[in-house]
């Protein structure tokens, strides 16, 4: 990623260490006449082009309006009298994937950054902004299979050896591997029901999918939303009414397509009410396997994929076969 020059004091992947300073500046009292002057004066040393930045003669940020502007307003319009004060800003050290959340979210092109006293330091362009939503991206998606970040891993994967490779991904592999034979044990505990309603088995992948479904989207939804800082009380209430409106929904549709398909009304009963707990159940671990994560200072990005992987397809085996057990 492209970083600024003398940006080095800053952290990686923060604000401060992505802003240009080169950007259209003025004083509040200047004309429109003064800012296009200036624009075609200095057009070839800006580094960006999209806002016009208003600060006082301290340097304070006071005000923002868009390019656009400069060329429709008459020439004699204060600055003052047209800029907007209700101003999108970051501090150095925010976070850079918080600066494009935003930018996306206001759909601003340009972010500008000030220090604690409102001094004005430069922004973050929109070809950076850019820049960090694709690596960012990356980084999700590779965080989500279990790879740990490492010294900016997302920009190093490719250029990465095989040992070091294998390092990161095995441990994930081997925790997933004695998942699976755990979950192969319970398969086997059940073995005399299986033997007498042998078509449960055919709906094993149905159930443990839908855990997993459920429980990856989710966990995304709920990562996400402790990035934008949202009140985890209201969010933790409106997932409950959601899990209980999607498992109703979905093992009703499973009962009464199953009972239709196959005319074994047992079954349906089996399925329907496995799924709707299998749903509950997945959506709690959902939300509670993050958060005990973040709890715990470990990155709920990348451990909440695969350990919540391996706890929702063992939990949905159990309670199938528990279920077809206590119903049949």
């Amino acid at each position: 990623m492209r970083e600024p020059k003398n940006n080095n004091k800053y952290p990686p992947e923060t604000a401060g260490r992505r802003i240009v300073a080169n950007v259209p500046t003025v004083l509040p009292e200047e004309r429109i006449l003064d800012i296009r002057q200036k624009l075609f004066e200095k057009a070839q040393d800006f580094e960006t082009l999209n806002y016009v930045y208003v600060v006082d003669r301290d340097k304070k940020l006071v005000g923002v309006f868009s390019i656009k502007e400069v060329f429709q307003k008459p020439e004699e319009t204060k600055i003052n009298d047209l800029m907007s004060r209700d101003i999108i800003k970051v501090r150095p050290h925010t976070d850079q994937e918080k600066v494009v959340i935003l930018a996306l979210k206001h759909n601003l092109k340009a972010i500008p950054v000030v220090d604690k006293e409102n001094i004005f330091l430069g922004v973050v362009p929109s070809d950076v902004i850019l820049e960090i939503l694709h690596l960012e991206d990356v980084e999700d998606i590779l965080r989500s299979a279990g790879i740990s970040k490492y010294d900016s891993f997302s920009s190093k994967i490719f250029q990465a050896s095989p040992g070091l490779l294998t390092k990161l991904r095995l441990p994930w592999l081997i925790l997933g591997l004695f998942g699976g034979l755990f979950a192969a044990q319970i398969v086997s505990f059940f073995e005399d029901s299986l033997r007498v309603y042998f078509i449960l088995t055919a709906f094993i992948p149905l159930i443990v999918y839908m855990a997993d479904a459920v429980g990856t989207q989710t966990e995304t939804l709920f990562i996400r939303s402790l990035v934008y800082q949202m009140n985890l009380k209201s969010y933790f209430l409106k997932e409950i009414k959601v899990s209980f409106a999607i498992a109703l929904i979905l093992g009703g549709l499973l009962a009464l397509t199953s009972y239709l398909w196959f005319g074994l009304f047992y079954i349906g009963v089996v399925l329907g009410v496995s799924l709707f707990f299998t749903i509950i159940a997945t959506f709690f671990l959902g939300l509670l396997v993050p958060y005990f994560f973040q709890k715990i200072k470990k990155d709920p990005a990348i451990v909440s994929g695969p350990v919540g992987t391996i706890i929702r397809d063992v939990l949905s085996l159990i309670i199938y076969f528990s279920v077809a057990s206590i119903l049949l």
